[in-house]
């Protein structure tokens, strides 16, 4: 599960990317005229998702610990 969860987010950040150029190019290639509202969301969406994706990725080790530690607890002494 996490190794897919990594592929996803290196997919994601290239996709932000993309969006983000795009949106870059699309915003002052017009000058003074406004975009359309979906250009935005073409850099926004994948934030999201990377957002959501990072905090997996950083909680994992923390949550590996955790449940390492949770049974020696557990034991009687």
């Amino acid at each position: 599960m996490s190794k897919l969860v990594r592929q996803i987010h290196r997919w994601l950040s290239v996709a932000f990317t993309l969006g983000f150029v795009t949106n870059t190019i699309v915003i002052f290639g017009l000058g003074q005229k406004t975009p359309a509202y979906w250009v935005y969301l073409l850099a926004l969406v994948p934030l999201f998702a990377l957002f959501f994706s990072g905090l997996y990725l950083f909680a994992l080790p923390y949550v590996a610990r955790w449940t390492a530690r949770a049974p020696a607890l557990a034991r009687p002494s």
